[in-house]
């Protein structure tokens, strides 16, 4: 099956419609730097912004982008790296996922409006289900697949193998598939947003 292709714009309009009835918005631009521009438009300044571990936040130079400080926004994630003691860590992962904005990735989108998001710790979850005002995932059109099925295989036998060899080449271990989640809808009376940005580069695994 193949995991790598970029998707038409036909197919992205399908499955934005359909993201929309879930009452979740999304947009569609052509390029890395166009994606990071996107993220700048939608931040208001004086927000406080979580990422979750993403290799799509890197190669948009987001990550980079927040690290260096030259934004107007509260970074979060900086408490997280600053703590060398790992409890504490713990602690503060928890603490930072009540945020204005939570910004990730998934590792696939369906045709019929669904989000697969997987997780080793479960730390990036809180934020994305409840916790974070607003999310923002910025998606690779690869990462569309027909549906749930689908998007499991590409987890378990694209994503995941990746992933594994990365962690191992920083010297983390190894990567572990903990915790699933399937984020279809935003319910109107929490008050939040989730918002995609499908990119037309491969971003990510």
């Amino acid at each position: 099956m193949d995991f790598e292709t970029l998707k038409s714009s036909e197919v992205v309009d399908a499955v934005t419609k359909k993201l929309l009835e879930g009452d979740i918005v999304s947009f569609h631009v052509g390029s890395k730097t166009e994606a990071l521009d996107k993220i700048k438009n939608l931040i208001p300044a004086g927000a406080s912004v979580m990422n979750g571990s993403s290799t799509s936040l890197d190669q948009i130079g987001f990550v980079e982008y927040l690290k260096s400080g030259d934004h107007p926004w509260i970074n979060l994630h900086e408490r997280v790296l600053a703590e060398p003691d790992q409890a504490k860590k713990v602690k503060i992962r928890r603490e930072v996922t009540v945020s204005d904005y939570h910004v990730s990735s998934v590792q696939a989108v369906t045709e019929e409006g669904q989000l697969l998001i997987a997780s080793g710790s479960g730390s990036n979850l809180p934020g994305i289900t409840f916790n974070a005002q607003n999310v923002i995932f910025v998606v690779s059109t690869n990462k569309i697949v027909k549906n749930l099925d689908e998007a499991m295989k590409r987890l378990k036998e694209y994503v995941w193998p990746k992933e594994d060899v990365r962690m191992k080449e920083v010297g983390m271990g190894g990567s572990v598939i903990s915790k699933i989640l399937i984020y279809q809808k935003e319910p109107k009376f929490t008050s939040r947003t989730c918002t995609v940005i499908f990119v037309d580069e491969k971003l990510g695994f």
